[in-house]
């Protein structure tokens, strides 16, 4: 056997072009995701190179038939040998001759650029680092797989706070535009990260404490220059909160940080002109129900009717000024419940019944809680309120303070106006779109219209260069066509049960 050997092809178990085992050599070891090689000589076409990575690793006594055999063993009193055997899942064939490795060949470790050959990052343009493997070796992802190219969409699933998902995407970001794997795309490419959990992500511009500490800085900056990245904080982010409520001042709603954010908020002008209005019922409803013939009538009295009344967004309809979106909501209500048919009728529709109408109110009041603060023609004016991922390369909004039926409309507004915005611009740059918890946004039942924009960028964002990096604890609970759109799939720790789910299919048993 090679000195550079680990092991030998197993003669005790079938081999095949796309899995086979390995008899590890007794004074060699081979670990859980090794890649390993072996080579055979193949009449005709040559020495073919099968590479795989190792999946399984089992120990045993060859000669023992009974678990108390091992004390005989111990003893010296019967005659057994250890042997490990790995079970090696191929990952590429070079060339592409798919023959089974013979059992008796060699089989070593690959480094170097053997390895890079295994998983094909010889044949990668572009590379984006995503972490070092088990070996302390750098992982690297495809860019065209991410920029569109050739595919688009991440999906992180793992379940709450040991999956580390908006870790792994935060990382992924800061190699996407620190790596150079961008080139001259770096330039136009941008990200919007939608934050819900607290205000960590509104100190992306600061840098980590641990780099600084003595005993954990060296290795971590160690870390980040093996995979070619600097260790510093996103150089260029904007951030973005919803008002404190009740603050007619406009003050952002945080407490850690209290300089560098704007504050946004939609005018009750942009609600009514913009037919906002159905995003305000972003609650997965059944396709059925006849209220929403009424959200799309009334949408569009309010654009027809809503004029604008001052400079802080305020509107008058039918001579009546409205200021807040309480005011709003109590106006359509007036309307609707009018016992004058010709009144109700231009905001309900001609053949809609009491029970409808109700349905639809009942809805519009218990979104005044949650949208009252940030649909509003109380506050000045400002340049800056509206959420933008202009100026800067890194745009967070924070929605944590807010209800989730808030924050479900600040995302489908705000990606329904990005998206927009890119069809207007045409081909370009790139923007990366980072939803946490996406089974709220787009649940598996139901439809929406926040689903339906998902829905729309998942299936033509990479032609637009929208690019949907979603994180969610189950893959299962999300809608199927944003999960199979989804080119690079991410796993953190799972639970056994969510593991066992057909989306899950693309991994190896267990």
């Amino acid at each position: 056997m090679p000195d550079n050997a680990v092991g030998l092809v197993a003669g005790t178990e079938d081999s095949t072009p796309l899995q086979f085992t390995v008899a590890v050599a007794p004074e060699q070891y081979l670990q859980l995701d090794d890649v390993v090689v072996t080579v055979r000589a193949v009449p005709g076409v040559g020495p073919v190179l099968t590479s795989g990575v190792v999946t399984q690793v089992r120990a045993r006594y060859e000669g023992a038939s009974f678990a108390s055999d091992a004390f005989l063993i111990s003893d010296g009193v019967l005659p057994a040998q250890v042997q490990e055997i790995a079970e090696v899942a191929t990952t590429r064939v070079d060339p592409e001759c798919y023959v089974p490795p013979r059992p008796g060949e060699p089989v070593r470790r690959a480094t170097g650029a053997e390895r890079a050959q295994a998983l094909y990052f010889d044949r990668m343009h572009s590379k984006v680092a995503v972490g070092c493997g088990r070996d302390g070796e750098p992982i690297y992802l495809n860019l065209e797989f991410l920029d569109g190219t050739r595919g688009g969409h991440v999906s992180i699933s793992g379940v709450s706070g040991v999956a580390t998902k908006t870790s792994f995407a935060l990382f992924l970001l800061h190699s996407i535009f620190r790596g150079g794997a961008l080139g001259n795309k770096a330039v136009n490419a941008k990200a919007l990260v939608f934050s819900v959990k607290g205000e960590d992500l509104l100190f992306l511009d600061h840098a980590n404490r641990r780099l600084a500490d003595s005993d954990e800085g060296p290795a971590l900056r160690e870390a980040y220059a093996k995979l070619g990245l600097p260790a510093e904080p996103f150089a260029s982010v904007g951030f973005f909160a919803p008002p404190t409520p009740d603050d007619l001042s406009g003050r952002p709603h945080v407490t850690g940080r209290t300089s560098g954010i704007s504050p946004f908020w939609w005018t009750l002008r942009e609600f009514c002109a913009e037919e906002l209005l159905r995003y305000a019922f972003a609650d997965a409803e059944d396709e059925r129900n006849q209220y929403t013939s009424v959200i799309h009538q009334v949408a569009t009295r309010l654009r027809l009717d809503a004029m604008a009344a001052g400079t802080d967004g305020a509107v008058s309809i039918e001579g009546r000024l409205l200021r807040s979106y309480s005011q709003l909501v109590e106006f359509v209500s007036e309307k609707l419940t009018d016992e004058n048919a010709s009144v109700r009728a231009p905001w309900a529709g001609p053949v809609t019944g009491t029970g409808t109408i109700n349905a639809f109110l009942r809805r519009l009041r218990s979104s005044l809680k949650s949208l009252r603060t940030i649909v509003r023609g109380d506050l000045p004016d400002s340049p800056g309120r509206r959420i933008s991922t202009e100026g800067q390369q890194i745009t967070v909004v924070d929605l944590h303070n807010l209800p989730q039926r808030a924050q479900r409309f600040v995302v489908g507004v705000v990606l329904a106006a990005e998206t927009a915005r890119k069809e207007a611009a045409g081909p370009g740059g790139l923007l990366f779109t980072m939803i946490d918890e996406l089974n709220k946004y787009a649940p598996r039942e139901g439809s929406s219209p926040i689903k339906e924009v998902l829905l729309d960028i998942a299936e033509r964002g990479r032609s637009l260069g929208i690019i949907l990096i979603g994180a969610q604890q189950t893959a299962s609970e999300v809608e199927r066509r944003i999960v199979a759109n989804s080119s690079v799939k991410v796993v953190g720790r799972l639970d056994p049960a969510e593991a066992g789910r057909p989306e899950y299919g693309f991994l190896p048993p267990s």
